[in-house]
């Protein structure tokens, strides 16, 4: 019985122990971390095009204007399928192995930040607009607002 309850104060003071002792270590270090940059960067482009004369207004110069930025908002939603993907959703009902029912809804949603116009140019009755996303410029606002990091050093106290 005494060795019973001896073993149980040597385990509870071990347990205690170490829980001190750990306890030290996460609080005395210092870690100081350094940025990863990737070894590659590579440059997306996007073309978007809208119809001038569909456009919603009676005078001509609004019409291309709508265009010009149709065609931007156009070209900004292709640069954000490349880099976030397109989300799918499909539905179909079927009764009597026939098909009764069937839709399909595509969506992106992302932020674009860094990219460029190329080029802004009518086509016909069409405008294009042509982006250019460099993810070396992407990198660098990614430094600025996330600070990727790595562990560079850790100092023990």
């Amino acid at each position: 019985m005494r060795e019973h309850l001896a073993i149980k104060r040597i385990v509870l003071l071990s347990v205690c122990l170490f829980g001190l002792m750990s306890c030290g270590v996460v609080y005395d270090k210092h870690v100081q971390w350094e940025p990863v940059k990737p070894e590659s960067f590579p440059v997306l482009t996007a073309i978007g095009y809208a119809p001038i004369s569909l456009q919603q207004s009676e005078h001509k110069t609004q019409r291309m204007l709508m265009a010009i930025n149709a065609s931007k908002i156009a070209a900004y939603a292709e640069l954000a399928e490349q880099v976030y993907g397109q989300q799918l959703d499909s539905n179909t009902t079927v009764a009597n192995l026939l098909i009764e029912n069937q839709s399909m809804s595509a969506s992106v949603r992302g932020i674009i930040r860094g990219a460029k116009v190329v080029k802004s140019y009518p086509m016909g009755d069409t405008y294009a607009t042509e982006l250019s996303l460099d993810f070396k410029d992407v990198y660098q606002l990614y430094l600025v607002n996330m600070k990727s990091k790595e562990i560079k050093e850790v100092s023990y106290y």
